[in-house]
């Protein structure tokens, strides 16, 4: 029996809260609205020895549930449960918070008190969930942040540099417009890490071309119905558009564009909903010049495996960079990289591919939460 780190070898057990404890160990398999629903807090009150065993409790904390590619993220979380070996050696639960700082900090309180080995989060603030997540940490809980991270220490990660995807955004965009024009900046979610380190990366390369000028600036909240609602807006107020910047919602701008008359479409930066890849291949009359980068989904199964496997003992505890997967006009493939049959709003990097591939999941587990045949594979890597 493998024991955890020491600060989480004491567990306070009083008599009568033994069958509290047991009770806790089994209703795990009831389900987020169960587990929450218990509140098993407390102070206890006699030192227990305590070990992670199989199957290993690991709760994801989602921020924010109100765009597809969290829909997505979610769902593919799910269907990593119902697979192979994480069936066996996970029992997994998930929580929402409607991107609320205090409902996630409250729910992280809940899972500390039910003793989970493990939390991965999607957070609401880099900041705001810190003093929560250190007593997490504090008490032996690996928790892994990713997409949106956090700055408390002891605190793991799995991302993408979001830096470097706007900076690649902008300095691809800057190149087509053969660095004079204007453009306009699609941001996300406010206040989000994701959000500010994006922005920042396309604003290092706007500085280096003084010929280019950001007419408008405006959050699209990484949802195709609210950018293209939010784009139709600015549009009548706005000169003539050279290039668009859109951390998310991409399509939506574009069918905003096309709504108002402003065709052809100018060189587009984005992320990787299905639509805009559509655009690149010949959509709605329109074919762009493009170049789609994204967070991919499946970073909640990528730090499921790097929680399961630390509490495991078969990998150090450290975080993982995930490289940058582009894809651009000369690049996308039909059937790989986009999907004519899907919506417009989906996002197409559920999945990696290829012999490298860090994991490879099917379309179900990212439209539903469906487990695909067999036993899934991560690789993460070399510890």
């Amino acid at each position: 029996m493998r024991l955890v780190d020491s600060a989480r070898k004491c567990r306070f057990i009083g008599g009568n809260e033994v069958s509290k404890l047991l009770a806790r160990r089994s209703v795990v398999q009831l389900g987020s609205a169960g587990l929450l629903g218990l509140g098993l807090g407390g102070r206890l009150s006699t030192p227990a020895l305590a070990a992670a065993t199989k199957p290993y409790k690991i709760a994801l904390s989602n921020s924010y549930i109100g765009n597809k590619w969290r829909l997505e993220m979610e769902n593919v979380f799910k269907a990593a449960l119902q697979m192979e070996p994480f069936k066996s050696d996970v029992k997994g639960t998930w929580f929402n918070s409607g991107n609320s700082v205090s409902t996630q900090s409250q729910q992280l309180s809940n899972l500390i008190a039910q003793e989970v080995d493990a939390i991965i989060i999607d957070a609401a603030s880099p900041t705001g969930l810190n003093g929560i997540l250190h007593q997490a940490v504090s008490r032996g809980i690996v928790v892994i942040a990713f997409d949106n991270l956090v700055t408390a220490p002891g605190v793991l990660s799995v991302n993408v540099s979001q830096f470097d995807l706007g900076k690649t955004l902008a300095a691809w965009l800057a190149k087509q417009m053969n660095g004079t024009g204007n453009v306009i900046m699609v941001t996300g979610v406010a206040g989000t890490q994701v959000d500010l380190d994006r922005n920042k990366g396309a604003d290092s390369v706007w500085a280096q071309y003084p010929n280019i000028k950001v007419v408008n600036r405006y959050t699209g909240m990484w949802d195709s119905s609210t950018a293209e609602r939010n784009t139709a807006a600015v549009l009548p107020s706005l000169p003539k558009i050279d290039g668009i910047w859109c951390q998310g919602g991409t399509d939506g701008v574009l069918k905003a564009f096309i709504s108002a008359g402003r065709t052809p479409l100018p060189p587009t930066a984005g992320e990787c909903e299905n639509g805009f890849r559509k655009f690149m291949i010949g959509y709605q009359g329109q074919k762009i010049k493009g170049i789609s980068i994204g967070s991919p989904p499946f970073m909640s199964v990528v730090s499921l495996e790097l929680a399961r496997r630390i509490l495991a003992g078969q990998y150090p505890k450290k975080s993982i960079d995930l490289p940058l997967a582009i894809v651009t006009d000369e690049t996308v493939k039909v059937g790989e990289t986009v999907f004519p049959d899907q919506p417009d709003s989906f996002f197409d990097d559920f999945t990696d591919s290829g012999p490298n591939a860090i994991v490879k999941l099917c379309i179900e587990a990212a439209l539903s939460g469906t487990p695909c045949p067999g036993t899934l594979n991560v690789n993460l890597p070399a510890a």
